[in-house]
């Protein structure tokens, strides 16, 4: 700033200050803390600290640590296979929340994410592909209990999305109660809706309220998720990015539910049931096929042995029988090592199979009835020359552009084709050119007749027979391969290539025992070839010489009369034929890989002693590809498969001899115990058995070669070496300090799990897939397409590709049916006590049904019936339903529609036992009156109606009120219903008899299973209702019963009579204990009798005493009435007082209110205005 004069202002410099607590604070501030001064670099300096944190970093470890379990899914639990697994289910990712909370934009994040596709409408489950390793399964749980409790059963991974601007809602907490009676599979949170909260501070406060209520309701640490908004239709790409970069290296449990059942979750349903049978019946049963991928243990197809059964919940059918099983090409196949062999996915693998979103994976599928090509784009052919044209093409795009790219027919191009035989061919073989314009071709069937000459009837004829016969006639697989291999030549050529071609003879009788030919295919299309020799074989392996032309010729000319003679009894000779076109299987070579016959076998030959010669083998020949050789003894007789050595009489006659029995008979369990110097040697080596090839030593002959015996030292260094080693097994067992590894107990486990399914895997590692399946049955992982007959038309009319249907398989016990008893404790949320005989709906294993359960509680001695269940506690449920077994959880409803509104979960528990009867009682009380007593002895009515009651009671305990004991001992002949009873002393006439009893309770046989899938309305289902609830929907009132009314209890005064105790006991009894029997004093006493006169002076004194009594009486009655009349003029005045200020009050709230009216009015004016 400058002044008058020009001059700048010049101010202080600032001195820094060197001493004192200023100085000091920042010296202490720029130097920092000093080493081993800092307790989160450092170790603590406290002893005591220390050890409470190493002793919780070691709590945490063993926390992180569970029980192993034994993974029968072939390690397919949720995809966790790893890189050397194959056939590895994708994973299930539910998405699960209430209405509006964002369930379907995060499923059409997760699949644009994975897939780079956005779908329009997504319904039912979507298969993608998110790694090279791995496949999830994403499916959108509805807003209904009953799925939501279904997709509980099957989830791996659960989303749960959560409203964050709201809160929890009821369906959340409904989900984790569903969700934790299953098995609790990995739970994550989601919050969406998070841009709705106005301030920093309040949604930091928001989510750290609803993690803490979320770890309270899961566990401690669960993961939480946070999407702000919606950004396109979809949330923001990082948010889902970290999201599906969780789901990716997430790990899962094998849930022992899931561990010991198939099942798997339809991604396919249609309907094949004739269209002719639904015309003709709309409502007959139909028959569906279901496809999903395969989870939990292996499952054999059905076959006459083996049936299938499962359960499909809210079907309205307990279990259902599958017909067919097939195994199908995987739609949507992991990428191999050869198409993708760099380290990140490439877009062309990264495809999407959902076949009720309109969506399907890339190239050709077949489902068992036809072939799909299945294209992610449109079938217009593009340019050649634009790029990235097969950047995102799959095999069946490529399949129906190169159809489009076709210039020739089919025809033609096998006219232009070459075939050559060998690489070193100079000429290849072309296909003859037909003379006619036409180009009309026909098919040459291999039959014995040669084709002559005929018109085109003929040719129409024939095609007319051909479409008559049925395909079943022609089982054999030799004939089938024929029909796909069948050649076509130009008309022209039939003739001489039929004349020339080979023909095989069959050879059999008719009825009048003459030889006559029959029709026989070509195997092979060597068979119809030109030249060769007039000789083939026929199934016995005997030369059949060809017929001559001449004969040829003649049965030519036969059949120009009534058509060509190959066409006769076609459909007869074929099945005539059946059993000489199949060609006998070499048992001997499939089980033991051996081309050896069993009598080489059995006289100790090998391959190698034998040689070629002998062998039974097919060898390649100059003139001939296959030859034949036999040898005279197996076309003797006929071929047997035998399954063991035949053995000659004269090899058992050395079993006959007594004494080589003796010799070997100590070898056995059931022949005794070495003796002598064998029982010696028997004990000093340790007792191992005697090697039987070896020769004891008490052996004097053997029925097999001696082995050569060992030295003294040589044998006691083998015996040293064996203790040797069971002291080291021993110490590696029990010592722990001899443990090389250093592995602790949970790594043992679980190294000796994987070891089992390595050595499972290994056992069907050289079967082929067909004979795995039927051994072991299909495994996880596999896509398979399930048949099921009897399904109820209005599943099928009324299914909805949103609700999801699970398959789950059933064990054998599971279809029995039989009293369950299960622990069962109500939910602390639900409103009302569960009452017994109410039905209830239970969710159990796979199924949901409804049924009636008996609540008891065990005393120690028996189960005693519950009415009501107890508050707070568990208690014991039995009812009727199907078997399951221990430790399967549950959860219970009243109700499930969504009309309800308050929570729905009735109770949750475990199954105990499965019994098939049932030992709970429930307390009994009955009453009755003596009618006629003697002494002990008493004859009581009222208590039962019946001789046979009583007898049923007779030697019970009985009591009366007064606390008098008895016996129940004989019925009495009349009147009906009275009974003879002793007690221990004599009873009263007014005293009550009862009897205290137990009554067995058995629960009502009533299973009703859920049928929700069976209607539109998912939610609308509803079961049993009581009878009550009957009543109210109906408008009916109740019936009163005149004797279940309360009525006044009037009881009567009882007099009793005076005790009377005889004279002689009186006198022995002691004086305190004398009963005081004194008379009322009749006559007046001294007191009574004597008459007070008083005298002058005391009469004044008492009369000044009475006057002044009634002076202070008549004052304190004036003060009470004018503090009365005082405290009536206040209540006046307050009232008056009050009146005022309510009055006041009222006007002050109207004035208030009407300046609201007019503000309101004026912003809505206000808002209009900005509108236009």
């Amino acid at each position: 700033m400058e002044g008058g004069g020009g001059e700048k202002q010049t101010n202080r410099a600032h001195r820094v200050s060197k001493s004192g607590n200023k100085a000091e604070k920042k010296g202490t501030a720029k130097k920092g803390p000093g080493k081993g001064q800092n307790p989160k670099a450092f170790t603590s300096q406290s002893g005591r600290k220390a050890e409470k944190l190493a002793r919780r970093n070691v709590e945490k470890d063993q926390t992180r640590l569970h029980v192993p379990l034994v993974d029968r899914t072939f390690g397919g639990t949720a995809g966790q296979g790893g890189k050397d697994a194959d056939d590895i289910p994708p994973v299930i990712v539910a998405v699960i929340g209430p209405q509006g909370v964002g369930k379907t934009t995060l499923v059409r994040s997760l699949v644009r994410r994975y897939t780079k596709n956005t779908m329009a409408d997504i319904k039912g489950p979507v298969t993608v592909v998110s790694g090279k390793n791995r496949r999830l399964t994403i499916i959108e749980c509805p807003n209904d209990l009953g799925a939501m409790i279904d997709v509980a059963k099957v989830a791996d991974l659960v989303l749960l999305m959560i409203d964050g601007s709201f809160g929890f809602e009821m369906e959340t907490f409904e989900a984790l109660s569903a969700l934790s009676s299953h098995g609790l599979p990995k739970i994550i949170a989601v919050l969406t809706h998070l841009d709705l909260v106005k301030t920093p501070a309040a949604l930091k406060a928001q989510k750290k309220r609803l993690k803490n209520r979320f770890w309270t309701e899961v566990y401690d640490g669960a993961k939480m998720f946070y999407l702000s908004g919606v950004m396109n239709g979809r949330y923001p790409d990082r948010e889902i990015l970290n999201l599906s970069r969780f789901i990716s290296v997430a790990k899962f449990r094998p849930l022992i539910f899931r561990n010991t059942h198939s099942y798997f979750l339809t991604d396919r349903f249609e309907d094949i049931t004739p269209r002719e049978q639904v015309r003709t019946d709309p409502k007959a049963d139909r028959t569906v096929a279901l496809f999903g991928y395969l989870r939990g243990v292996p499952l054999r197809p059905p076959s006459a042995q083996n049936s299938v059964r499962v359960h499909i919940p809210g079907s309205g059918i307990d279990a259902f029988s599958v017909t067919r099983m097939l195994e199908l090409m995987d739609p949507c196949p992991l990428p191999t090592k050869e198409s993708e062999k760099r380290r990140k996915l490439g877009d062309r693998n990264k495809i999407a199979y959902a076949p009720m979103s309109g969506g399907s994976g890339g190239g050709v599928m077949w489902d068992g009835e036809r072939v799909w090509i299945n294209t992610s784009g449109t079938f217009t052919k593009r340019d050649p020359n634009e790029e990235g044209e097969d950047a995102f093409a799959g095999e069946g795009e490529k399949m129906v552009m190169d159809l489009q790219s076709a210039n020739a027919t089919l025809g033609d191009g096998i006219a232009k084709s070459e075939i050559r035989l060998f690489g070193s061919s100079s000429a290849p073989l072309l296909a003859p050119q037909a003379s006619g314009s036409s180009g009309e071709r026909k098919r040459i069937p291999a039959f014995n007749d040669a084709v002559g000459e005929h018109d085109d009837e003929d040719d129409d004829e024939s095609d007319e027979e051909d479409e008559e016969l049925n395909e079943d006639d022609f089982v054999s697989d030799d004939e089938e391969d024929f029909d796909e291999e069948e050649e076509f030549v130009p008309e022209q050529q039939v003739e001489s290539r039929a004349s020339g071609s080979r023909r095989r003879a069959g050879a059999s009788f008719n009825d009048s025992g003459e030889r006559s030919e029959e029709v026989a295919y070509a195997d092979s299309d060597s068979e119809l070839d030109f030249g060769g020799d007039g000789l083939e074989l026929d199934e016995k392996g005997e030369d059949v010489e060809e017929e001559s032309d001449d004969e040829e010729d003649d049965e030519e000319e036969d059949s120009d009369e009534e058509g060509p003679q190959w066409k006769r009894n076609l459909a007869s000779q074929a099945a005539a034929n059946l059993g000489s076109s199949h060609r006998k299987q070499n048992l001997m070579r499939l089980i033991y890989d051996s081309a050896l016959t069993p009598a080489q076998i059995a006289a100790g030959e090998t391959e190698a002693s034998v040689g070629k010669e002998g062998l039974e083998v097919e060898e390649d020949d100059d003139d001939d590809l296959f030859e034949l050789k036999r040898h005279a003894e197996a076309d003797a007789v006929d071929d047997e498969d035998r399954f063991r050595a035949p053995s000659k009489p004269v090899s058992l006659e050395q079993w006959e001899n007594e004494e080589l029995l003796d010799s070997i008979r100590q070898l056995f369990i059931t022949g005794g115990g070495p003796t002598g110097a064998n029982a010696e040697q028997y004990e000093e080596e340790g007792g191992d058995f005697e090697d039987l090839e070896g020769g004891g030593a008490g052996a004097t002959e053997s029925a097999f070669e001696p082995e050569p015996e060992m030295d003294e030292a040589e044998k006691a260094e083998a015996l040293a070496k064996k203790k040797e080693d069971l002291k080291r097994k021993f110490n590696n067992e029990y010592d722990d300090d001899s443990d090389d590894d250093g592995k602790d107990f949970y790594t043992e486990q679980k190294d000796e799990l994987a070891r089992r399914l390595a050595a499972t895997k290994a056992e069907f590692a050289e079967d082929d897939a067909e004979t795995r399946a039927l051994v072991e049955g299909h495994r996880p992982g596999t896509y398979v397409r399930i048949e099921i007959s009897g399904v109820p038309h209005t599943l099928v009319d009324n299914f909805n590709p949103r609700t999801p249907i699970i398959v789950g398989g059933l064990l054998g016990h599971e279809e029995s049916f039989g009293y369950v008893q299960v622990r069962i404790k109500k939910h602390r949320w639900f409103p009302k006590i569960l009452k017994t005989n109410d039905p209830l709906i239970f969710s159990l294993g796979w199924r949901r049904f409804q049924t009636v359960p008996v609540y008891s509680l065990d005393d120690g001695t028996r189960n005693r019936m519950l009415k009501y269940t107890p508050e707070h506690m568990h208690c014991l449920a039995t009812f009727y339903g199907p078997i399951s077994a221990p430790n399967t959880g549950f959860c219970a409803f009243n109700r499930l529609g969504s009309d309800t509104p308050s929570f729905r979960v009735s109770a949750s528990g475990v199954v105990l036992d499965v019994d098939g009867s049932t030992q709970i009682v429930k307390k009994l009380k009955l009453t009755g009156v003596p009618f006629k007593i003697f002494k002990n002895t008493a004859f009581i009515k009222d208590m039962f109606t019946s001789q046979l009651e009583i007898a049923k009671f007779e030697g019970a305990h009985i009591r009366t009120v007064s606390g008098i004991r008895g016996q129940v001992k004989k019925a009495l002949a009349k009147p009906e219903g009275c009974y003879r009873a002793a007690f221990e002393d004599k009873i009263l006439m007014s005293d009550i008899v009862f009897l205290r009893a137990w009554y067995q309770i058995k629960p009502r046989q009533f299973y009703n299973p859920v049928g929700s899938l069976l209607l539109v309305d998912k939610t609308s289902w509803q079961g049993m209702r009581l009878t009550g609830e009957v009543r109210r929907d109906q408008g009916v009132k109740t019936p009163s019963d005149i004797n279940s009314l309360y009525k006044p209890i009037v009881r009567e005064t009882r007099r009793f009579n005076t005790l009377k105790v005889p004279k002689k006991l009186q006198a022995a009894l002691p004086f305190a204990s004398k009963p005081k029997m004194q008379k009322p004093q009749t006559n007046k006493t001294y007191m009574q009798k004597r008459a007070v006169v008083l005298e002058p002076e005391d009469k004044r004194a008492l009369s000044l005493l009475q006057q002044a009594a009634a002076i202070r009486k008549a004052t304190d009655t004036k003060r009470k009435e004018k503090k009365a009349e005082t405290k009536e003029k206040r209540r006046k005045k307050l009232d008056k007082a009050d009146e005022a200020r309510g009055e006041r009050e009222k006007a002050d709230k109207k004035d208030h209110h009407k300046r609201k009216g007019i503000e309101k009015k004026t912003n809505e004016a206000r808002k209009r205005q900005r509108t236009k």
